[in-house]
Protein backbone atom coordinates (compact mmCIF):
# COMPACT_ATOMS: atom_id res chain seq x y z
CA UNK A 1 0.00 0.00 0.00
CA UNK A 2 0.95 3.84 -0.82
CA UNK A 3 3.07 5.15 2.48
CA UNK A 4 1.17 8.63 2.14
CA UNK A 5 4.39 10.29 4.34
CA UNK A 6 6.23 9.31 1.26
CA UNK A 7 4.42 10.86 -1.35
CA UNK A 8 5.69 14.27 -2.94
CA UNK A 9 3.75 17.47 -3.62
CA UNK A 10 0.02 17.69 -3.12
CA UNK A 11 -1.38 14.83 -4.90
CA UNK A 12 -3.66 13.46 -2.67
CA UNK A 13 -3.26 9.75 -2.04
CA UNK A 14 -6.17 7.26 -2.51
CA UNK A 15 -6.24 3.92 -0.19
CA UNK A 16 -9.21 1.06 -1.49
CA UNK A 17 -10.20 -1.80 0.55
CA UNK A 18 -12.82 -4.91 -0.47
CA UNK A 19 -12.00 -6.64 2.37
CA UNK A 20 -13.38 -5.53 6.06
CA UNK A 21 -10.78 -7.78 7.22
CA UNK A 22 -7.67 -5.48 5.65
CA UNK A 23 -9.46 -2.57 6.36
CA UNK A 24 -7.73 0.31 8.22
CA UNK A 25 -7.75 4.03 8.77
CA UNK A 26 -5.37 6.16 7.17
CA UNK A 27 -6.28 9.34 8.75
CA UNK A 28 -3.26 10.69 11.06
CA UNK A 29 -3.89 11.85 13.80
CA UNK A 30 -6.86 9.80 14.52
CA UNK A 31 -6.82 6.25 16.17
CA UNK A 32 -9.53 4.40 15.36
CA UNK A 33 -11.55 0.81 16.11
CA UNK A 34 -14.06 -0.30 14.96
CA UNK A 35 -17.12 -3.47 14.55
CA UNK A 36 -18.43 -3.79 11.46
CA UNK A 37 -22.06 -4.75 10.66
CA UNK A 38 -21.17 -6.11 7.53
CA UNK A 39 -19.46 -9.14 5.36
CA UNK A 40 -17.67 -7.20 2.59
CA UNK A 41 -17.16 -3.93 1.70
CA UNK A 42 -16.30 -1.68 -0.87
CA UNK A 43 -14.89 1.50 0.36
CA UNK A 44 -12.10 4.30 -0.09
CA UNK A 45 -10.34 6.99 1.32
CA UNK A 46 -8.59 10.07 0.05
CA UNK A 47 -5.80 11.69 1.89
CA UNK A 48 -4.64 14.95 1.52
CA UNK A 49 -1.77 16.16 2.96
CA UNK A 50 -0.79 20.15 3.15
CA UNK A 51 1.42 22.25 5.33
CA UNK A 52 -0.19 21.83 8.53
CA UNK A 53 -3.44 20.42 7.90
CA UNK A 54 -4.74 16.80 6.37
CA UNK A 55 -8.20 16.59 3.95
CA UNK A 56 -9.39 13.36 4.63
CA UNK A 57 -12.66 12.13 2.57
CA UNK A 58 -14.25 8.30 3.41
CA UNK A 59 -16.18 6.18 1.93
CA UNK A 60 -17.24 4.40 4.98
CA UNK A 61 -19.30 1.49 5.86
CA UNK A 62 -21.83 0.03 7.95
CA UNK A 63 -19.78 0.19 11.67
CA UNK A 64 -19.66 1.33 15.22
CA UNK A 65 -16.55 3.97 16.00
CA UNK A 66 -14.50 4.65 18.93
CA UNK A 67 -12.10 7.04 17.95
CA UNK A 68 -9.28 9.64 19.80
CA UNK A 69 -7.36 12.41 18.18
CA UNK A 70 -4.03 12.53 19.09
CA UNK A 71 -3.24 15.90 20.93
CA UNK A 72 -1.78 18.80 19.32
CA UNK A 73 -4.39 19.34 16.76
CA UNK A 74 -8.02 20.10 15.68
CA UNK A 75 -10.65 18.37 13.66
CA UNK A 76 -13.63 19.28 11.97
CA UNK A 77 -16.08 15.94 10.45
CA UNK A 78 -19.11 16.19 8.91
CA UNK A 79 -21.44 14.16 5.88
CA UNK A 80 -20.20 14.98 2.59
CA UNK A 81 -23.79 13.97 0.99
CA UNK A 82 -26.37 16.74 0.61
CA UNK A 83 -29.32 14.60 1.94
CA UNK A 84 -28.91 13.99 5.38
CA UNK A 85 -28.71 10.19 6.57
CA UNK A 86 -29.10 9.54 10.36
CA UNK A 87 -26.08 9.20 12.06
CA UNK A 88 -25.77 8.16 15.78
CA UNK A 89 -23.32 10.42 16.96
CA UNK A 90 -22.15 10.56 21.21
CA UNK A 91 -25.99 8.31 21.64
CA UNK A 92 -27.74 11.19 19.50
CA UNK A 93 -29.13 10.28 16.15
CA UNK A 94 -30.45 13.08 14.03
CA UNK A 95 -30.97 13.93 10.40
CA UNK A 96 -30.04 17.60 10.33
CA UNK A 97 -27.04 19.40 8.58
CA UNK A 98 -24.22 19.45 11.42
CA UNK A 99 -20.40 19.66 12.30
CA UNK A 100 -18.50 17.72 15.08
CA UNK A 101 -15.27 19.43 16.25
CA UNK A 102 -12.91 17.61 18.78
CA UNK A 103 -9.28 19.11 20.12
CA UNK A 104 -6.58 17.85 21.59
CA UNK A 105 -7.13 14.22 22.23
CA UNK A 106 -11.24 14.31 22.50
CA UNK A 107 -12.79 11.06 21.75
CA UNK A 108 -16.33 9.91 20.50
CA UNK A 109 -18.41 7.29 19.42
CA UNK A 110 -20.23 6.88 15.99
CA UNK A 111 -22.61 3.77 14.96
CA UNK A 112 -23.10 4.01 10.94
CA UNK A 113 -26.02 1.91 9.91
CA UNK A 114 -25.93 2.85 6.37
CA UNK A 115 -22.92 3.78 3.92
CA UNK A 116 -21.81 7.01 3.87
CA UNK A 117 -19.41 9.26 2.80
CA UNK A 118 -17.80 11.65 5.55
CA UNK A 119 -15.34 13.97 5.59
CA UNK A 120 -12.57 15.60 8.04
CA UNK A 121 -10.41 18.05 8.09
CA UNK A 122 -6.92 18.00 10.63
CA UNK A 123 -5.61 21.08 11.66
CA UNK A 124 -1.90 21.37 13.24
CA UNK A 125 -1.37 22.34 15.77
CA UNK A 126 -4.82 22.26 17.92
CA UNK A 127 -6.32 25.38 16.83
CA UNK A 128 -7.08 28.37 19.41
CA UNK A 129 -7.73 31.74 18.43
CA UNK A 130 -10.77 31.62 15.92
CA UNK A 131 -12.80 31.69 18.44
CA UNK A 132 -14.06 27.37 17.44
CA UNK A 133 -15.89 26.21 20.17
CA UNK A 134 -13.95 24.20 23.00
CA UNK A 135 -14.44 20.64 23.15
CA UNK A 136 -12.46 19.62 26.59
CA UNK A 137 -11.97 15.45 26.74
CA UNK A 138 -15.07 14.72 23.70
CA UNK A 139 -16.17 16.24 20.43
CA UNK A 140 -18.85 17.93 20.47
CA UNK A 141 -21.92 18.34 17.74
CA UNK A 142 -23.31 21.40 16.62
CA UNK A 143 -26.50 22.00 14.16
CA UNK A 144 -25.30 24.89 11.76
CA UNK A 145 -27.00 26.07 8.46
CA UNK A 146 -27.58 24.03 5.29
CA UNK A 147 -25.87 26.51 2.86
CA UNK A 148 -22.77 27.10 5.04
CA UNK A 149 -22.20 23.31 5.40
CA UNK A 150 -23.23 23.10 1.62
CA UNK A 151 -20.31 25.85 1.09
CA UNK A 152 -17.90 23.70 3.17
CA UNK A 153 -18.40 20.37 1.44
CA UNK A 154 -18.00 22.41 -1.80
CA UNK A 155 -14.62 23.69 -0.99
CA UNK A 156 -13.41 20.29 0.35
CA UNK A 157 -14.09 19.10 -3.56
CA UNK A 158 -12.73 21.91 -5.12
CA UNK A 159 -9.37 21.41 -3.00
CA UNK A 160 -9.23 17.71 -3.25
CA UNK A 161 -9.63 17.97 -7.23
CA UNK A 162 -7.22 21.22 -7.68
CA UNK A 163 -4.75 19.49 -5.69
CA UNK A 164 -5.25 16.20 -8.21
CA UNK A 165 -4.41 18.58 -11.30
CA UNK A 166 -0.45 18.88 -12.44
CA UNK A 167 0.94 21.95 -10.57
CA UNK A 168 4.17 23.58 -11.26
CA UNK A 169 6.64 22.50 -7.64
CA UNK A 170 7.76 26.50 -7.62
CA UNK A 171 3.64 26.86 -6.68
CA UNK A 172 3.20 23.88 -4.44
CA UNK A 173 3.81 26.31 -1.20
CA UNK A 174 1.51 29.18 -2.24
CA UNK A 175 -1.57 26.84 -3.76
CA UNK A 176 -1.12 25.12 -0.41
CA UNK A 177 -1.12 27.99 1.69
CA UNK A 178 -4.11 29.34 0.21
CA UNK A 179 -6.11 26.05 0.32
CA UNK A 180 -5.63 25.92 3.77
CA UNK A 181 -6.75 29.12 3.85
CA UNK A 182 -10.42 28.75 2.12
CA UNK A 183 -10.84 25.35 4.28
CA UNK A 184 -10.03 28.05 7.33
CA UNK A 185 -12.69 29.92 5.97
CA UNK A 186 -15.65 27.31 5.15
CA UNK A 187 -15.18 26.08 9.05
CA UNK A 188 -15.49 29.59 10.24
CA UNK A 189 -18.73 30.42 8.27
CA UNK A 190 -20.42 27.17 9.50
CA UNK A 191 -19.79 27.61 12.83
CA UNK A 192 -20.46 31.30 12.89
CA UNK A 193 -24.03 29.72 11.68
CA UNK A 194 -24.08 26.84 14.33
CA UNK A 195 -27.97 26.91 15.65
CA UNK A 196 -29.15 26.62 19.16
CA UNK A 197 -30.73 23.02 19.24
CA UNK A 198 -31.90 21.02 22.30
CA UNK A 199 -31.05 17.55 21.01
CA UNK A 200 -27.82 18.22 20.94
CA UNK A 201 -27.08 18.51 24.78
CA UNK A 202 -26.97 14.51 25.68
CA UNK A 203 -24.54 14.39 22.77
CA UNK A 204 -22.26 17.29 24.51
CA UNK A 205 -22.43 16.50 27.79
CA UNK A 206 -19.34 15.28 28.92
CA UNK A 207 -20.84 13.32 32.07
CA UNK A 208 -22.61 11.02 29.80
CA UNK A 209 -19.83 10.54 27.23
CA UNK A 210 -17.26 9.38 30.74
CA UNK A 211 -20.08 6.64 31.85
CA UNK A 212 -19.89 5.34 28.29
CA UNK A 213 -16.24 5.27 28.71
CA UNK A 214 -16.17 3.74 31.77
CA UNK A 215 -18.54 0.78 30.64
CA UNK A 216 -16.57 -0.10 27.74
CA UNK A 217 -13.12 0.04 29.46
CA UNK A 218 -14.29 -2.25 31.89
CA UNK A 219 -15.93 -4.49 29.42
CA UNK A 220 -12.97 -4.28 27.18
CA UNK A 221 -10.50 -5.80 30.16
CA UNK A 222 -11.09 -9.06 29.22
CA UNK A 223 -14.25 -10.09 26.72
CA UNK A 224 -14.06 -13.77 27.56
CA UNK A 225 -15.00 -13.12 30.81
CA UNK A 226 -18.95 -13.20 31.72
CA UNK A 227 -20.52 -9.66 32.04
CA UNK A 228 -22.70 -9.70 34.89
CA UNK A 229 -24.69 -6.32 35.10
CA UNK A 230 -25.23 -6.14 38.27
CA UNK A 231 -21.34 -6.19 39.12
CA UNK A 232 -20.94 -3.60 36.40
CA UNK A 233 -23.50 -1.19 37.96
CA UNK A 234 -21.59 -1.86 40.91
CA UNK A 235 -18.21 -0.68 39.95
CA UNK A 236 -19.48 2.26 37.70
CA UNK A 237 -21.16 3.42 41.46
CA UNK A 238 -24.62 4.02 38.86
CA UNK A 239 -27.27 1.87 38.03
CA UNK A 240 -28.70 -1.25 36.03
CA UNK A 241 -30.90 1.05 34.20
CA UNK A 242 -28.64 4.08 33.80
CA UNK A 243 -25.74 1.84 32.73
CA UNK A 244 -28.19 -0.49 30.02
CA UNK A 245 -29.80 3.23 28.71
CA UNK A 246 -26.48 4.66 28.17
CA UNK A 247 -25.02 1.64 26.50
CA UNK A 248 -28.44 1.98 24.11
CA UNK A 249 -27.27 5.39 23.46
CA UNK A 250 -23.82 4.80 22.47
CA UNK A 251 -24.54 1.93 20.77
CA UNK A 252 -28.10 1.39 18.99
CA UNK A 253 -28.47 -2.13 21.01
CA UNK A 254 -28.12 -4.48 24.44
CA UNK A 255 -24.77 -5.06 25.97
CA UNK A 256 -25.84 -8.54 25.41
CA UNK A 257 -25.82 -7.82 21.64
CA UNK A 258 -22.74 -5.64 20.99
CA UNK A 259 -20.68 -7.89 23.04
CA UNK A 260 -21.65 -10.53 21.13
CA UNK A 261 -20.63 -8.98 18.47
CA UNK A 262 -17.02 -7.82 19.52
CA UNK A 263 -16.16 -10.96 20.51
CA UNK A 264 -16.98 -12.60 17.03
CA UNK A 265 -15.00 -9.46 15.70
CA UNK A 266 -11.97 -10.60 17.56
CA UNK A 267 -12.41 -14.27 17.14
CA UNK A 268 -11.96 -13.50 13.66
CA UNK A 269 -8.87 -11.70 13.52
CA UNK A 270 -7.26 -14.21 15.98
CA UNK A 271 -8.48 -16.54 13.28
CA UNK A 272 -6.98 -14.80 10.67
CA UNK A 273 -3.75 -14.55 12.72
CA UNK A 274 -3.44 -18.49 12.35
CA UNK A 275 -4.89 -19.27 15.75
CA UNK A 276 -4.28 -23.44 17.25
CA UNK A 277 -7.80 -24.11 16.64
CA UNK A 278 -11.20 -22.78 15.97
CA UNK A 279 -12.39 -24.64 19.09
CA UNK A 280 -9.47 -23.17 21.45
CA UNK A 281 -10.25 -19.19 20.01
CA UNK A 282 -13.65 -19.73 20.63
CA UNK A 283 -13.97 -20.77 24.24
CA UNK A 284 -10.77 -18.38 25.00
CA UNK A 285 -13.05 -15.97 23.52
CA UNK A 286 -16.26 -16.82 25.74
CA UNK A 287 -17.75 -18.81 23.65
CA UNK A 288 -19.22 -22.04 25.09
CA UNK A 289 -21.64 -23.17 23.49
CA UNK A 290 -19.69 -23.85 20.38
CA UNK A 291 -22.60 -25.05 18.02
CA UNK A 292 -24.58 -21.67 18.54
CA UNK A 293 -21.13 -20.30 17.84
CA UNK A 294 -20.71 -21.84 14.90
CA UNK A 295 -24.07 -20.55 13.44
CA UNK A 296 -23.31 -17.54 14.95
CA UNK A 297 -20.65 -16.65 12.78
CA UNK A 298 -21.33 -18.25 9.24
CA UNK A 299 -24.53 -15.56 9.88
CA UNK A 300 -22.18 -12.43 10.71
CA UNK A 301 -19.14 -13.50 8.07
CA UNK A 302 -20.90 -16.00 5.72
CA UNK A 303 -17.90 -18.76 6.09
CA UNK A 304 -17.51 -20.95 8.61
CA UNK A 305 -14.63 -20.74 11.24
CA UNK A 306 -12.64 -23.06 10.44
CA UNK A 307 -12.47 -21.51 6.73
CA UNK A 308 -11.41 -18.52 7.90
CA UNK A 309 -8.97 -20.43 9.86
CA UNK A 310 -7.81 -21.97 6.85
CA UNK A 311 -7.35 -18.86 5.12
CA UNK A 312 -5.43 -17.25 7.95
CA UNK A 313 -3.05 -19.92 7.80
CA UNK A 314 -2.32 -19.85 4.09
CA UNK A 315 -1.32 -16.20 4.24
Amino acid sequence: MTNIDDAPGLAPKIFRFFDVDEFRSSIRGLNIEFTPFVRRISTEQIILQLPGCDVNVTRAFPRVVDAQLTADCTAVGFAMEETEIPIRFNGAQRDRAVIVIGSGGAAYNTIEEAPRQIASVVFRPEVKDRGWPPTNSTFKIFETGIPALNRLRRVVREVVAAASEPIDPIEVPFKARAMKESLFGAVDAAIADIVPARWTSWPNDARNFKIFQDIRALVSDDLAQPIYSEELARKLGISVRTMHDVIRRYRGMSLHRYLRLRRLWLVRQRLLAGAESVKAVALASGFWHLSDFSRSYREQFGEAPSETLERGRRS
